[in-house]
C-alpha cells in the first residue's frame, strides 16, 4: 500500500457506463492520503437524467471515499459541469457526510506554492449558456464512441491484443483537438496569472498533464473512463501523474460482462506518467 500527502482524481462519471468503478476500487484500496481531492464529474447527473444507471461497483466507490473520510482523510468534493446539480446547494454549506463540498479550492502544496483547485468548465467556452447544447452533443457522441470501443476491445480480446483507446487516439491525433487543450491550458494559466496563483490542478478534459505555462503551474488528474489516471503529492513535495493498470483480466471480463465481475485477485500495476 502507498501513501501520500494528497490524491487528486476527477471526472469518474457514475452513473455512466463508462466509468471505471473496480479499477478505481483497487486503486483506492491500494493507495492512499492525508487529502483527497474529487475534482469534478464525479456522479455524471447528464447521463442519468436519460437513463438511470447504477451497479454495484458505483456503489463501491461510493463505500471506500465515505469509508476513506472516516477514517480521517480530509476529502473535499469540487463540483463539476456533469454533476453542477450540487451548485444549487452550495449555499447551504452541503456536505456529504465528511465530505466538504466545493465550487472551488486553495491547495498549499508541499512545494511552497498556493494552486486552484477547480474541475476546469469555467475555461471551456462551450460551456456558455448559448453554447451547452453543442457539449450535450459532444457528450453523446462521446458515449457512443465509448460504446464502440467497448465492442472493439472485446473482438481484440479475443485475438489477444491489448486494450486500446479510440478516443484517446482521435484526441492526439485531431489538430483540433489538440488546438482545443492548448486553448484550455492557456485560460488555466492567464486566470491563474491574475487571481495571484502559482498554478492549477483540474480536469474536466480528460486529459494527464503537468507542465509550466510562462511560469504557472499547470496541472491536470486525467480521467477514470478510459485514461484510470490520479495526480499525487508526496510528503516530499514531488508530484506525479499515475497511470492506473488493472490486471488485463479485470479489462477484459468487463468488456464482456458489464459490472457484474468479482473482485479480482491479482495486484493491480502503477506506471508512472512518462
Amino acid at each position: 500500500m502507498s501513501h501520500y500527502r494528497t490524491i487528486f482524481i476527477s471526472d469518474l462519471h457514475l452513473g455512466s457506463k463508462g466509468c471505471q468503478a473496480e479499477a478505481l476500487c483497487l486503486f483506492m484500496k491500494e493507495h492512499t492520503s492525508e487529502r483527497l481531492y474529487l475534482v469534478g464529474d464525479i456522479i455524471d447527473g447528464w447521463r442519468m437524467r436519460k437513463k438511470w444507471y447504477w451497479p454495484q461497483s458505483h456503489t463501491n466507490v461510493v463505500r471506500r471515499i465515505l469509508t476513506a473520510a472516516k477514517r480521517g482523510t480530509d476529502v473535499t468534493y469540487i463540483i463539476g459541469n456533469h454533476d453542477e446539480f450540487l451548485r444549487g446547494f452550495l449555499k447551504f454549506r452541503l456536505m456529504f457526510g465528511d465530505i466538504a463540498v466545493r465550487n472551488r479550492a486553495v491547495h498549499d502544496g508541499q512545494d511552497g506554492k498556493r494552486y486552484l483547485v477547480v474541475h476546469g468548465d469555467m475555461f471551456d467556452g462551450l460551456m456558455r449558456a448559448d453554447r451547452k447544447w453543442i457539449m450535450h452533443l459532444g457528450d453523446s457522441a462521446y458515449n457512443l464512441l465509448l460504446w464502440v470501443n467497448t465492442k472493439l476491445n472485446v473482438v481484440r480480446r479475443r485475438l489477444g491484443m491489448d486494450y486500446w483507446s479510440l478516443s484517446k487516439m482521435l484526441k492526439s491525433r485531431t489538430k483540433r483537438a489538440m488546438n482545443f487543450i492548448q486553448s484550455f491550458e492557456g485560460h488555466v494559466a492567464d486566470y491563474c496569472r491574475r487571481k495571484g496563483f502559482d498554478g492549477a490542478i483540474c480536469g474536466h478534459i480528460h486529459v494527464a498533464e503537468q507542465r509550466e505555462i510562462d511560469g504557472i503551474t499547470y496541472k491536470n488528474t486525467g480521467d477514470w473512463v478510459e485514461s484510470c489516471t490520479a495526480l499525487v503529492e508526496h510528503f516530499d513535495g514531488r508530484w506525479e501523474i499515475l497511470h492506473f493498470a488493472p490486471h488485463a483480466a479485470l479489462i477484459a471480463d468487463r468488456a464482456i460482462y458489464g459490472d457484474t465481475i468479482p473482485q479480482a485477485s491479482t495486484p493491480a500495476a502503477l506506471i508512472p506518467a512518462q
